[in-house]
């Protein structure tokens, strides 16, 4: 298959931003647009702006793009704190207020989506639109969840209890963060397999190799669930669109599409043939989606 430059795209250089005593890293290229909002890309667990570079490359020529590495990822500081949706919605707000200068369509893939989220939803004033990409996030459950049976009980709540443990944590954070492991992982949850390439690896692998690293790794077992998503979506203004790697094995994104629908039912969304991480995987499809949504629902025109 011929390769694309947008599927060839190196990273942007970028710079450091001061927040609240810690560095911040983000990239920025093009210029302010007259007749379009900046777009702001937030990576997902695990990920950076790297991630987003074949977006930044595709859309550029059509927006002033943004790409921010959140606290306790990518080239960011990795302080030893309790990260959560909060934290990084007052990262962005904090970001777009005092750098970006005016509200910006925030775009998400997985943990980032929830991030972007909880800014549109609880800033508003930050948002001028929001894109999900295969976003992570819990929903309220009408009812309560069917009882496991025992055994899966036990092995549940002491499996939860042994990772609070700073060695058990640890020790599981050397094992995923080696690169076989990283590859592997990405070959699950990505549907073409050409798009997992050494410096895809490479680019997850480095920050994990900072010092704060394993804290940060070690806060997904403490850190307390945020805010649900139905309750953000009823709190929810601007213009959603929803794009969906039908085949992520992480999440079923037929059922999570009828949860968001059902409570955000003016949205936009798109299926499209890859895995989690759509974005990376189908750049050009995704950067046209993004494109035409902004253009045809006028978003952020009066921004």
């Amino acid at each position: 298959m011929q390769t694309t430059p947008a599927m060839n795209a190196a990273p942007i250089a970028g710079t450091y931003w001061q927040w609240q005593g810690h560095s911040v890293y983000y990239v920025r290229s093009s210029d302010r647009h007259p007749e379009r909002p900046p777009l702001l890309l937030i990576h997902g667990f695990g990920a950076s702006t790297d991630h987003w570079r074949k977006n930044i490359s595709g859309l550029s020529k059509d927006f002033e793009v943004w790409a921010i590495d959140l606290l306790g990822f990518g080239r960011s500081a990795k302080p030893e704190l309790q990260y959560s949706g909060d934290l990084w919605r007052d990262q962005l707000h904090d970001f777009i207020t005092n750098i970006i200068g005016r509200p910006a369509v925030l775009a998400g893939n997985s943990l980032g989506g929830y991030a972007a989220l909880c800014v549109a939803a609880q800033r508003p004033e930050s948002a001028a639109g929001l894109i999900l990409i295969n976003s992570a996030g819990p929903f309220s459950e009408p009812q309560p969840a069917p009882e496991a049976p025992p055994l899966q009980k036990a092995i549940s709540v002491v499996a939860k209890t042994l990772f609070q443990q700073d060695w058990a944590s640890f020790l599981l954070f050397q094992y995923v963060r080696q690169r076989s492991t990283i590859r592997k992982t990405l070959e699950k949850v990505y549907l073409d397999q050409s798009a997992v390439t050494d410096q895809l690896v490479e680019e997850i692998y480095l920050p994990s190799c900072d010092p704060g690293a394993p804290k940060v790794f070690a806060s997904v077992f403490r850190t307390p669930q945020g805010e649900k998503i139905d309750v953000l979506l009823s709190q929810l203004t601007c213009g959603l669109l929803m794009l969906w790697g039908e085949s992520d094995p992480w999440m079923n994104s037929t059922q999570r599409s009828a949860k968001f629908r059902n409570h955000y039912p003016e949205l936009t969304e798109h299926f499209i043939k890859a895995g989690h991480c759509p974005h990376d995987e189908v750049p050009e499809q995704i950067n046209e989606l993004i494109r035409a949504w902004i253009s045809d629902k006028g978003i952020g025109h009066r921004a």
